[in-house]
């Protein structure tokens, strides 16, 4: 029911983006709502996780089945919880100076009241949400111009 999509571009490397999203037992330190966080398994590129969201006197758990394309994608699966179905994906798209994050979220929940909450702050939600991981990656990860920028050798001459 509630879907959100977009593409935007961000000064920064596609690898650092993806470690920042694929690391998912952080969010509950950038994450809001987001109050824990435990990983329940790892195979290979699959991560099995709880989340728990909590908004005032409401607290769900939830798993997910998080599948890593390294560094070009993130597919999460929703597996148990409170909702009905989640589709949500982070694809990383190499672009000059940076890259391009294609970021897309649709879920529905099973009940009906939360549902209907969910339609009135949805956007504002996923506005705070895309924007707690540009807050992120602007205090963890390095812009490519920065990474671009020729380092001095060292005892060379400064030009005065």
């Amino acid at each position: 029911m509630p879907t959100h999509a977009e593409r935007r571009f961000l000064p920064y490397p596609p690898q650092q983006l993806y470690e920042l999203v694929a690391d998912v037992q952080r969010y509950p330190e950038f994450l809001p709502w987001c109050t824990a966080c435990r990983i329940t398994s790892r195979k290979g590129n699959v991560i099995t996780a709880d989340l728990v969201i909590g908004f005032k006197m409401i607290r769900e758990r939830f798993t997910s089945c998080v599948t890593l394309s390294p560094t070009e994608r993130i597919d999460v699966e929703y597996t148990s919880g409170p909702l009905r179905y989640l589709n949500n994906h982070w694809v990383f798209e190499p672009a000059e100076g940076g890259c391009v994050l294609d970021f897309y979220i649709d879920f529905e929940f099973k009940s009906r009241l939360f549902q209907r909450l969910a339609g009135v702050v949805f956007n504002e939600a996923v506005r705070r949400m895309v924007g707690a991981f540009e807050s992120r990656a602007r205090a963890v990860c390095e812009p490519v111009a920065k990474l671009g920028a020729p380092t001095p050798l060292p005892g060379a001459a400064s030009g005065d």
